[in-house]
């Protein structure tokens, strides 16, 4: 009997055994593609780093080449001129990665201004056209950039002509001027709509009973926004502004690479498009490979500083 009382009493754990392990395996089959993605395309290719400790050629074996050791890295601080194009690059890649933090509210008044109007046609309409931009490429964008801008057949430059506001066509792609908030403002331009759309989930996501019962207590839409829209999507904002900081240092290489010239160069080139023009323009790919481990440990560095300035303010790690 009391052997009978004990299988009884396994029977239930074994069975609430099986299907936990069996779920554990589903779970682990389901994400496996997706990790050898990434072992794939993200840690293969850090063998890749030792090119930084030979002066590699192209064409010749990394057996038969140089090995200088450290060399690459000690000349980004040892060199004078080195040390000053590098605090350039440095500069501008800080400059506009501030700016596109401080523009990153952007999005989320888009997003509360959206959910404000009340026709959902004309909201879908908008939400369109302002998402279609993100899925351009960046050398659309200069196209488009090229026929408003250019000093020869540009809109702007026709347009404020036949005004009388200008006399001679003003070349505003190739002007050094406000480079960094122009590159600024195309980006805000393209990502607005995308960049909203987490927020406009984040909205959706909010108790509509919230607002009946502001409403109920003489609450305006304009405090409603405030006091029940701002609040429910501030947990939102503030994780992906982490992790815009976590990705300070990573401004891209497509804008910038169709946007540069020689005119706007000092100020346009930021780390990935000098990573790209030390390496492929001028062929030295064991320093471009040392700058782009720099870039790495730095970012590696504000990821984990943003990850503990989550924990300190909110309670709760990223990563």
């Amino acid at each position: 009997m009391s052997s009978t009382a004990t299988k009884a009493a396994e029977t239930p754990l074994g069975v609430r055994k099986q299907p936990h392990l069996k779920g554990k395996y589903t779970l682990f089959f389901m994400a496996f593609p997706f990790l050898v993605l990434v072992f794939l395309f993200s840690y293969l290719p850090l063998y890749g780093w030792i090119y930084s400790l030979y002066n590699y050629f192209p064409a010749i074996p990394l057996s038969k080449s140089e090995f200088v050791g450290l060399r690459w890295f000690s000349m980004m601080v040892s060199n004078e001129v080195q040390r000053a194009e590098m605090i350039r690059v440095l500069r501008n890649t800080f400059a506009i990665s501030s700016l596109g933090i401080l523009t990153s509210i952007l999005p989320v008044i888009f997003a509360i201004l959206l959910q404000e109007i009340k026709s959902t046609k004309f909201k879908r309409i908008v939400q369109t056209f302002t998402t279609l931009p993100n899925f351009i490429s960046w050398v659309l964008v200069y196209s488009f950039a090229f026929m408003m801008f250019s000093v020869d057949n540009g809109f702007i430059n026709k347009l404020l002509m036949n005004l009388g506001w200008i006399h001679t066509p003003t070349n505003i792609l190739a002007s050094d001027h406000h480079t960094w908030l122009a590159m600024t403002l195309w980006s805000v331009w393209k990502g607005l709509g995308w960049g909203a759309i987490m927020y406009i989930a984040a909205i959706t996501g909010i108790d509509p009973e919230l607002y009946e019962a502001a409403r109920v207590d003489g609450a305006n839409r304009f405090k409603q926004i405030w006091h029940i829209t701002v609040p429910g999507i501030i947990p939102t904002y503030f994780v992906l502004l982490i992790l815009s900081i976590a990705n300070f240092i990573n401004n891209g290489l497509d804008q910038y690479f169709v946007f540069a010239n020689a005119m706007n160069m000092s100020n346009i080139e930021v780390l990935d498009l000098y990573v790209y023009n030390i390496g492929m323009a001028n062929s030295n790919f064991g320093f471009a490979t040392a700058v782009s481990i720099m870039k790495s440990l730095v970012s590696l560095f504000l990821l984990f500083g943003a990850n503990g300035l989550s924990k300190a303010i909110r309670g709760e790690s990223i990563i």
